[in-house]
């Protein structure tokens, strides 16, 4: 199947073959194939970090029939920069350590990288199925301040292709304002690769979206969400969460790991009880 999706793949690239709609939707559809049998095949966490990674390149974005400005392609490639970092720290098994364990099992792990800081990554298994886990976090991601405490708002700003968006969040004040009122710009990349979705993401600039009065502009990631189904158990979600945020201004160390570890906790909880809600006829 391999040499197939190669061939298909460097076709697409000839100038006079770029046009060829029918040809570009018949790659897309070998890629898609071949990485649903690669994900069914390979369930360790090594294995499916290094399929996702190796296959999530701009070819999803240069199969759309939309040409993107010089802009665009520069958040397109952020959002793809911030998907290869994620993976690369998540695929890194060593020197985690345990930050909280909740009782329900959900898992908070934390280590200190010398180019980025300290991160941290939240194991939790939710009891629904993917597809109703992606769409909250992803299509409904502007309603993500109706459900959690900790976050104010989400806007999306910007939307380029069906991968990528630029969003601006304001984060919810903390109990007796420990963390002042702090906000974020991103870009954000989603991708499904057979059974594996990941939502990464990190902060940029955006020429519509200067810093606010009032607000700390805070920097984030690298970080991503990874949804996997539970292995026999398809109706379960395993979901890791990996968290890089530099809350800028002048806090102590303890107080925001404390701050940030709890926060993905908070999430976890918070993220079920929206889900467990009654589906609206």
């Amino acid at each position: 199947m391999l040499p197939a999706t190669s061939k298909l793949c460097a076709a697409i690239s000839y100038r006079h073959l770029r046009n060829m709609t029918g040809l570009r939707r018949q790659a897309a559809v070998a890629i898609s194939q071949e990485l649903s049998r690669l994900a069914c095949r390979s369930p360790g966490p090594s294995a499916w970090i290094h399929q996702v990674r190796r296959r999530s390149s701009l070819l999803s974005s240069r199969l759309e029939e939309k040409p993107f400005s010089e802009m665009e392609m520069s958040y397109i490639k952020q959002g793809e920069e911030a998907l290869q970092k994620s993976l690369r720290i998540l695929e890194d098994q060593d020197d985690w350590k345990t930050e909280t364990v909740a009782g329900n099992g959900d898992k908070v792990l934390s280590k200190v990288l010398p180019d980025v800081g300290k991160v941290f990554r939240l194991e939790v298994v939710v009891d629904q199925p993917l597809d109703t886990v992606y769409g909250e976090l992803v299509d409904n991601m502007e309603q993500m301040g109706d459900w959690n405490p900790n976050v104010k708002e989400v806007r999306i700003l910007e939307k380029i292709g069906k991968d990528t968006v630029i969003t601006h969040e304001k984060a919810a004040a903390t109990p007796g304002n420990i963390v002042g009122p702090r906000d974020f710009v991103s870009v954000r990349c989603s991708k499904r690769r057979g059974s594996t979705c990941v939502l990464a993401g990190m902060s940029t600039t955006y020429g519509a979206m200067p810093e606010q009065e009032g607000f700390i502009r805070a920097e984030n990631g690298p970080t991503c969400m990874v949804l996997r189904p539970l292995p026999g158990s398809p109706s379960q979600t395993r979901l890791t969460w990996l968290l890089s945020i530099d809350l800028k201004g002048w806090l102590p160390k303890s107080i925001i790991n404390q701050v940030l570890s709890q926060t993905q906790v908070d999430f976890a909880k918070h993220l079920r009880q929206r889900l467990a809600r009654p589906v609206p006829v």
